[in-house]
C-alpha cells in the first residue's frame, strides 16, 4: 500500500516537471504591461482625436523613468484599472459613448480630460456626476497637463545667448484660424496699423513647416503670443514653443496677467492688458527693439530655467501616476459645467 503512495507520488512529479517548465516559459515571454499589482494602472478608454500611439512595453519607464505606471488602452482591463481616462472631444462629438452600462469597480476613478478652452469642450452638464478626477491644463485641475512648463537648468545645460543683432522684424505673428471677432484680431489690426507686423501661417496664405517656424520667429523681435480664447490658465504652445523657443519676446493676449505670472518667468513676456491703448504698447515694442540692453533683459530667465514643452499624449497620461499621492480623495464633479465655467482671480 505504501508502496502504492510512493509510485503514485512520483508520477505526479514527473507530470508536473514540464508543466511548470512550459509555466515559466509561459511568464518570462507575456507582455511586460503585466507587472506587479504594485502598479498604478491608468486605462485610455480612447485616444485623442483617434490618434493611437504605441504602448509597447513599460511606456511610463521606458520612455519617461516614471516607475510602477502601467498605461493601457485594451478596455478588457476596465475591472482592474485604478484610473478611466476619457477625452473630452470625441464625447462631445459622439464618436465614443461613456461605458456608464458596465459596473463601475471599487475606488475606480473616472477621469475628464481636455487641453481645450472653454469655448470649444461643449456642453458638460450631462456629464454630472459622472467623473472623479479633472485631467487639464488648468492649474486647479486634479491633474494638471500644461502645454509647457519651466524646468530649472541643471549643471553644463547650455545657456542661450539672445541677440538682436539678427532681428529683422519688429513685430510677427502666425494665424491660420483668423475670425474677425476675436479679441486677437481685433488687437493685431489696431497694432498693425501703428507698426510693421510680419503675419505667416495659412489666413496669410504663407504657411510655416515645423522645421521653419521657429528659424523665422526668430528674426523677430516681438511674437504675438495670443490665444484664440480667453480662458482660465489657457496658455498654449504659442508661448511655450512659438515664443520661447524662438528666442522673441512674447506679447502675449489670453488669460489675466496674474495666470501668466504663476507659471512664466518673471520679465519675459509683454501683456496686452498691461497697456491703456493699443497706441501705447505700438510705442513701447519700438523703444524697446531700439534698447537693446533693456531688451536683452527679457532673456536673463533662460541663465536658470528651460522651458520643457508637453506634445505626446503618453506624457501626459504618465504624469498621473506622478501625482498619484497628492490626489483628493474620492469625490465627484455634481457640475462638471461649473468648474469648467470658473473664471481667472483678477490681480
Amino acid at each position: 500500500m505504501v508502496f502504492g503512495h510512493m509510485k503514485m507520488s512520483l508520477l505526479l512529479c514527473i507530470l508536473c516537471v514540464p508543466s511548470l517548465y512550459l509555466l515559466s516559459r509561459w511568464t518570462r515571454g507575456y507582455p511586460t504591461y503585466h507587472r506587479s499589482n504594485s502598479s498604478f494602472t491608468i486605462l485610455l478608454w480612447h485616444w485623442p482625436f483617434n490618434h493611437p500611439l504605441s504602448l509597447k512595453g513599460d511606456v511610463c519607464w521606458d520612455l519617461y523613468k516614471i516607475p510602477h505606471c502601467m498605461l493601457v488602452d485594451q478596455r478588457s482591463y476596465f475591472p482592474s484599472a485604478d484610473v478611466v481616462v476619457f477625452h473630452n472631444r470625441e464625447l462631445i462629438q459622439g464618436s465614443q459613448k461613456l461605458p456608464i452600462e458596465l459596473q463601475r469597480p471599487q475606488g475606480q476613478r473616472w477621469a475628464w480630460m481636455s487641453l481645450e478652452s472653454l469655448a470649444h469642450n461643449g456642453n458638460l452638464q450631462k456629464f454630472a456626476n459622472i467623473f472623479n478626477m479633472t485631467i487639464s491644463y488648468r492649474r486647479d485641475a486634479d491633474v494638471t497637463i500644461p502645454y509647457g512648463e519651466l524646468q530649472p537648468k541643471k549643471a553644463g545645460d547650455h545657456v542661450v545667448e539672445e541677440s538682436p543683432a539678427n532681428k529683422t522684424s519688429l513685430v510677427c505673428w502666425v494665424v491660420s484660424n483668423y475670425q474677425n471677432n476675436h479679441k486677437r484680431s481685433q488687437v493685431y489690426k489696431a497694432l498693425d496699423a501703428l507698426v510693421p507686423v510680419k503675419v505667416y501661417g495659412r489666413w496669410a496664405n504663407a504657411p510655416l513647416s515645423s522645421t521653419d517656424l521657429l528659424p523665422t520667429i526668430s528674426h523677430c523681435y516681438f511674437y504675438l503670443a495670443f490665444e484664440n480664447s480667453l480662458a482660465k490658465d489657457y496658455i498654449t504652445e504659442k508661448l511655450w514653443n512659438n515664443a520661447y523657443k524662438s528666442g522673441a519676446v512674447p506679447v502675449v493676449l489670453g488669460p489675466p496677467i496674474s495666470d501668466y505670472k504663476a507659471v512664466a518667468p518673471n520679465h519675459s513676456f509683454i501683456h496686452v492688458d498691461e497697456f491703456t491703448s493699443i497706441n501705447e504698447m505700438g510705442e513701447f515694442l519700438q523703444q524697446l527693439a531700439n534698447d537693446q540692453k533693456r531688451y536683452s533683459e527679457y532673456f536673463t530667465w533662460k541663465q536658470e530655467w528651460k522651458v520643457k514643452i508637453y506634445n505626446d499624449w503618453r506624457e501626459r497620461l504618465c504624469k498621473i501616476c506622478t501625482q498619484n499621492s497628492s490626489l483628493p480623495q474620492p469625490k465627484v464633479y455634481s457640475d462638471l459645467q461649473a468648474w469648467d465655467n470658473a473664471k481667472s482671480s483678477q490681480s
